[in-house]
């Protein structure tokens, strides 16, 4: 009763901040410059919330999320200005060939720990951002240019639809598997827990909505080009959840936000930018190394719930 509670609120909550933020576009009281920095915030949640998914809950240490990033955003464009097809069918290929690399990818490396599976993924970040810049076709070097299709509306639905499912999949029996794997993956593998496939299923889902942004980012910039899913994207990506805090999906919300509303206001000042989003992220590790929420969601500082959705280890 208590989650059927939740959800509505959820639903509703998201319904209410969709219209009102619609009619302040549709008005024109939100000029483009904001109306761009909210698409921007949405499909950094995407990203934020889609890798929660394989660190925060699962525990698995990954940094190629550009990489899955890359292939939602070449796929898509490739559908869209080559095939001519629809931009949400182009947005759900997209995805599914990134869940596929996903699967592909995870299958082999997830069999690793640690700083090995973070070198593996790394590794194939940088492999999908070299083939990129090989193939005439998408524009090699040069990038590609994309038709500005990503809308408010398409930014907003594919946020609401990655955070329920992501939500549901915690709270389930499979997020409870994936969350004992965090927390001790030799014990959970005694219980009987299919290690292997639960991190490969948490992996192939984050995968999918990292592609779906993927999708949202580059119909949203007019180009894409490989330079703009190197390494340090991953590392953009990696410092929302760790910021936010391991195992908080609100946290890592939070830190998305914070984080591109600083870098965009930011964006004329390139070099103090730099300066100023280190000594945020200093400041936060030295005074809340455990991140903004811990281990612990909004709704936990309302009183409504005692326990956290993702478990426990991190600390609060």
């Amino acid at each position: 009763m208590k989650k059927s509670k939740g959800f509505w609120l959820f639903l509703i909550l998201s319904i209410l901040g969709y219209g009102i933020t619609q009619v302040l576009i549709s008005s024109g009281m939100l000029n483009p410059f904001y109306s761009n920095m909210l698409i921007n915030i949405a499909i950094n949640i995407i990203l934020a919330v889609s890798l929660h998914l394989v660190i925060g809950i699962t525990g698995q240490f990954s940094i190629g999320h550009a990489g899955f990033l890359a292939v939602g955003a070449y796929v898509s464009a490739i559908l869209t200005m080559k095939l001519l097809l629809p931009f949400p069918v182009a947005l759900i290929a997209g995805g599914l060939v990134a869940a596929l690399a996903g699967l592909v990818v995870g299958i082999p490396t997830l069999r690793l720990r640690g700083d090995y599976l973070a070198i593996a993924t790394l590794g194939f970040g940088e492999i999908i951002r070299i083939v990129f810049l090989n193939i005439e076709y998408v524009g090699g070097a040069a990038g590609m240019q994309v038709s500005h299709f990503t809308t408010w509306t398409y930014a907003f639905v594919c946020l609401f639809l990655t955070i329920l499912v992501i939500m549901n999949f915690t709270n389930s029996r499979h997020g409870r598997a994936a969350i004992s794997i965090r927390e001790n993956e030799i014990a959970a593998d005694a219980m009987g827990i299919n290690t292997t496939y639960y991190k490969v299923v948490a992996f192939t889902i984050g995968s999918f909505f990292a592609g779906i942004a993927g999708g949202l980012y580059s119909h949203n910039f007019y180009i894409i080009q490989p330079t703009n899913f190197g390494f340090l994207k991953s590392f953009d990506i990696l410092i929302y959840v760790v910021l936010g805090g391991l195992g908080s999906l609100s946290g890592a919300v939070l830190a998305a936000i914070l984080l591109t509303i600083i870098s965009t206001f930011l964006q004329d000042f390139p070099e103090t930018r730099m300066i100023i989003y280190s000594l945020v992220l200093v400041i936060v590790m030295l005074y809340r190394p455990q991140g903004l929420m811990g281990t612990r969601e909004i709704t936990d500082l309302f009183g409504k719930r005692k326990a956290t959705k993702g478990g426990g280890s991190y600390g609060k």
